[in-house]
């Protein structure tokens, strides 16, 4: 089954909505510059009003290591979303300090940016058109190559998401920009796109 992330939440009705939708991901975005962006206790207000079955990821851009090592150890978050600039040995380093999930991001322009994703040492990795929440689609035609599994993200909406689940197969979607109305998220769209994703499962692979 396709997993689902619910990216850039930033309201309890926004974590109601997903304790009803059941996704098996949310995001919260802790970088600044992000208008979806959200401090650490407020992030962990809305730790607590989440279903425990749904993971919590947390959305970071060329932080420092220990800042995010803190929020995974806290329990704030389940996993870690590299989003910036993040070498390898920054990434081995932040291993060093928790052994929670690390998801990288990378953006898609090239095979060599997939070449780069394959060997990234991360335990996960996400494939997006740029620095996420963007609402750009990348050209799905480079993951050819592509040898682990992965997050899908950029520019995915409910028009969209069916295609990329039964042509891509991916690990999991993640959305954020492809769920909003007016730059907060819609309770409506969020609902659309998990119903699609969840009718693309259940067509029989070809």
């Amino acid at each position: 089954m396709t997993k689902i992330k619910l990216c850039g939440l930033s309201r309890p009705c926004d974590i109601e909505a997903a304790n009803h939708l059941k996704p098996e991901y949310i995001g919260f975005v802790f970088s600044p510059e992000s208008k979806r962006y959200i401090d650490k206790n407020r992030a962990a207000a809305f730790r607590r009003l989440l279903a425990p079955a749904i993971q919590a990821g947390g959305v970071f851009v060329n932080e420092d290591p220990r800042v995010i090592a803190a929020y995974l150890e806290q329990g704030i978050i389940d996993i870690a979303q590299l989003h910036g600039r993040e070498s390898a040995a920054y990434i081995r380093q932040l291993q060093c300090l928790t052994d929670k999930p690390l998801i990288q991001a990378f953006r898609i322009n090239s095979e060599r940016d997939v070449e780069s994703a394959n060997t990234s040492c991360a335990s996960d990795i996400l494939l997006d058109s740029g620095p996420g929440g963007t609402g750009t689609v990348f050209d799905w035609k480079l993951l050819g190559q592509i040898n682990r599994p992965y997050f899908l993200a950029g520019g995915l909406t409910s028009h969209n998401a069916a295609d990329a689940v039964l042509s891509l197969r991916p690990y999991a979607v993640d959305v954020s920009s492809g769920i909003e109305t007016g730059g907060q998220k819609d309770i409506a769209k969020m609902n659309a796109f998990v119903s699609v994703v969840r009718a693309a499962d259940k067509i029989p692979q070809k």
